[in-house]
């Protein structure tokens, strides 16, 4: 009988069912991001540039070793338009992110132009044409009323607001 009752706890063990392992987690259904909606329409622009919309951005102007610079776009972005003063050269360059040869057509309130826009080879891919100081189209660009235009082909124009940065790069190259 002692056997028995030592016995009887590992018989009562023996006849409980084996424990299941937990039944995995049901895997978590897949959420659908959602599609991203396509770029609003760009608006089609009129027959007057002088109605069209600026580019966002604005004009900052500064100093360096080789003459004074005015950059025309966003804030902590590369610059959309560019004009330098040279003082080595005595020229002012005009540039405009690009790699490749372009024309572009400026407009103003007083004058229309094309130049002929070629790579810089710099660090930033930009193409410039570099004019003179006493250059009309620079007074032009400067004293247009309220804004002008580079426009190239197969690229959204820049409708940029004529501030003084302009003026002033164009007046530091003629000091």
């Amino acid at each position: 009988m002692k056997r028995s009752v030592t016995l009887l706890p590992l018989l009562i063990v023996a006849c409980v069912p084996a424990s299941r392992p937990p039944a995995p987690a049901p895997a978590p259904t897949p959420v659908a991001a959602a599609p991203t909606p396509p770029p609003p329409p760009v608006p089609a622009l009129g027959p007057d540039w002088r109605d069209w919309p600026l580019t966002p951005g604005t004009w900052n102007y500064r100093r360096d070793a080789r003459g004074s610079v005015a950059l025309f776009g966003d804030a902590n972005a590369d610059a959309r338009l560019t004009l330098r003063c040279d003082l080595g050269e005595r020229r002012v360059y005009l540039s405009v992110a690009g790699t490749q040869p372009a024309q572009a057509t400026l407009r103003t309130t007083s004058a229309t132009r094309q130049l002929a826009l070629q790579p810089t080879g710099g660090a930033l891919p930009y193409a410039a044409a570099a004019l003179t100081p006493s250059d009309p189209l620079l007074d032009a660009l400067a004293f247009s009323r309220g804004r002008f235009t580079v426009e190239r082909s197969g690229q959204a124009p820049l409708v940029v607001p004529a501030y003084p940065e302009v003026a002033r790069v164009t007046e530091d190259c003629r000091s």
